[in-house]
């Protein structure tokens, strides 16, 4: 006899939950998880309430700094802050703009700057080997972020912390490419308040091998 419903999941969280739970990390609020990922704000909120129950978590707001890692994923828990090396380079710039079709029509066809990947209020250019990343916002009022690279995201953060860093949250997947690599990201704030974040691109465990979103 069939069983109906949803398939078991052998992971702490369902792959739905995981993608709001990342999202969650990121610090985007409820209204624009739902927007990206095409369901409702009750969907958003349910889901986000589902893997904090799950999780043992008291709010929300513990999903932010829970250091949690799918199962699968290519990237492996961290060794310890020993592991921390220089940071740098920089692996990417965020620059925010108003209209993201005038700065497309900018960087990529005025500049000449060849145009890695765009989605939906982003577009993202090579700028001699520094990734260039341009969000749509409605204003000006978000200043630009500075991506630091490190081969181990998670150790980086300890390390940092350990000296008194500001972490906004957990160290997050932002992105699966098509050949199972993953980037990772995970921000904290300068002296004067601003945005930084740590980027870990993660090659993934065998070649060919991808996860499931």
């Amino acid at each position: 006899m069939t069983r109906r419903g949803r398939p078991p999941h052998d992971d702490l969280l369902t792959p739905a939950e995981w993608r709001v739970t990342e999202l969650v990390r990121h610090g985007l609020s409820t209204a624009r998880i739902a927007a990206l990922l095409g369901i409702s704000i009750y969907g958003a909120r349910a889901l986000a309430r589902s893997a904090t129950a799950k999780l043992g978590l008291e709010s929300r707001a513990g999903l932010r700094t829970w250091t949690g890692i799918r199962k699968g994923s290519a990237r492996a828990p961290s060794t310890g802050v020993d592991a921390m090396h220089p940071l740098g380079p920089l692996s990417q710039i965020a620059r925010r703009v108003e209209n993201l079709d005038r700065a497309r029509a900018f960087w990529r066809d005025l500049l000449g700057l060849p145009e890695l990947y765009a989605f939906p209020g982003l577009a993202f250019y090579d700028l001699g080997g520094t990734r260039l990343m341009l969000r749509e916002t409605a204003g000006r009022e978000e200043a630009d972020i500075l991506y630091l690279s490190v081969p181990d995201i998670g150790a980086a953060q300890a390390h940092l912390m350990e000296k008194g860093a500001d972490f906004t949250g957990a160290p997050h997947m932002i992105h699966r490419h098509t050949d199972g690599s993953e980037e990772w990201m995970a921000f904290f704030k300068d002296d004067e308040g601003r945005d930084l974040a740590l980027h870990a691109r993660i090659a993934p465990k065998a070649p060919g091998h991808l996860i499931a979103p």
